[in-house]
């Protein structure tokens, strides 16, 4: 065994791993894990210790490197682990440097660094995924805005994007390796392009990707703002049916005082808005939303406003949070709801959920849908409904198919 990652977290986090992987085996790696953080919720960061001691006692030879958001947020927490070897920031982690002053043997426990001082986001120029048939290629990192409830920005730094030539060629590069589908990853991909000369926006770089690399199959975006979409953006995706019709949208709230408190730049009335025009111009566009149940101050009320949200934006996938107070953010020091009240909306709100992915998978019944095979027997429709297939298939192919079916979760392909 060389260097295994296991990742917690986001698609951005998925991105990277391929990039720790490379790195810490160039600098000579071998016997070691790196877990690769989460620090969204205080259980993201609870599941990251679990793992870490479970790791030292399957593995006791083997060394640990502990890295990611929460080892940047609160690297004292990892370094009080007996079972962690090493701590790295996120910056260092992506680093040939960061690597090569880990590999020493006097080398500090901890190198992390200061975040907010990092102003470029390169190309990682990753040639494959392993175990994987789509592609994550980051085009940009770290956010600008300070929601209330929100850590990552102190584990992110600042926004900064990478070049739009260097997005092409490196989604080109994979394409040119097998990959039908590519996703765009990022902490805050909407707000891609503020830092670059012309400020080109999400819109301006999807074209180009699609225009300049006119063999790519399929095209998927990560998590998006909804008020930072811009016209070209939904100009590519009334137009283009590379562009695939799933958007996950950075929601978190249906109340409006609640969403001022979480300082989002959204009303109630704008997501709903958002989704009747996505959906006039691509009317098969199927919208997932990250929602937050038991924010400070939330009213039984006010959380029915949210329940309410998930029919009248027409969502179909939901990540449920339950409000987790993250140190040093305002929102933690703002009036909080008892924990089993926090449970409960999260629960209701994922039962909502439920039932909203069960109703669209019934209107799925019957329908014809480009399937993207991941495995043998699961694929992926361009909605990104998962698909149990009826006919063992090459991952990585695109198969047209007729959904006979549904379980609940996912469909079942004629």
């Amino acid at each position: 065994m060389t260097v295994e990652v296991v990742t917690f977290g986001c698609r951005l986090n998925s991105a990277e791993s391929e990039v720790i992987r490379r790195e810490a085996e160039r600098a000579g790696f071998s016997d070691t894990v790196v877990v690769n953080t989460c620090a969204v919720t205080a259980e993201a960061v609870r599941q990251a210790r679990q793992t870490i001691r479970a790791l030292r006692r399957d593995r006791p030879q083997a060394k640990i490197v502990v890295t990611g958001c929460a080892a940047q947020t609160e690297p004292q927490t990892f370094i009080a682990m007996a079972e962690a070897d090493h701590v790295l920031g996120n910056a260092e982690k992506l680093s040939a440097d960061g690597w090569a002053h880990l590999d020493v043997h006097d080398s500090p426990k901890a190198i992390v660094n200061d975040i907010m001082a990092v102003k470029e986001s390169a190309a990682h120029l990753i040639e494959a995924f392993a175990g994987r048939t789509r592609a994550f290629v980051q085009v940009q990192n770290g956010c600008d805005h300070r929601c209330t409830f929100c850590i990552i920005p102190y584990g992110r730094g600042n926004s900064r994007s990478v070049p739009m030539g260097s997005v092409v060629d490196d989604i080109r590069r994979l394409v040119a390796n097998g990959y039908g589908e590519i996703v765009l990853t990022g902490v805050d991909i909407t707000s891609y392009g503020t830092d670059l000369p012309g400020a080109p926006k999400l819109g301006a770089l999807v074209k180009q990707i699609l225009k300049h690399v006119p063999e790519l199959k399929r095209l998927r975006l990560s998590s998006i703002d909804s008020v930072e979409a811009d016209r070209d953006l939904l100009d590519v995706l009334a137009n283009d049916a590379r562009l695939m019709p799933h958007l996950h949208l950075s929601l978190q709230s249906g109340d409006d005082l609640i969403l001022k408190r979480m300082k989002r730049r959204h009303l109630r009335a704008d997501a709903i808005a958002f989704c009747a025009e996505v959906r006039r111009l691509r009317p098969d566009t199927a919208f997932g939303a990250d929602l937050i149940a038991g924010f400070p101050t939330e009213t039984e009320d006010m959380f029915a406003r949210s329940l309410d949200l998930v029919g009248e934006c027409g969502l179909t996938y939901l990540h449920v949070f339950p409000f987790s107070a993250r140190p040093g953010t305002p929102a933690e020091r703002m009036p909080q709801l008892p924990r089993s009240v926090v449970k409960d909306r999260a629960r209701r709100l994922r039962e909502r959920g439920a039932l909203a992915l069960s109703r669209h998978l019934d209107c799925e019944i019957g329908a014809t849908r480009r399937v993207l095979a991941e495995s043998n027997d699961l694929g992926r429709t361009e909605q990104f409904t998962p698909v149990r297939l009826a006919t063992p298939a090459e991952p990585g192919t695109i198969l047209d198919l007729t959904m006979a079916a549904h379980d609940g979760k996912q469909l079942l392909a004629a």
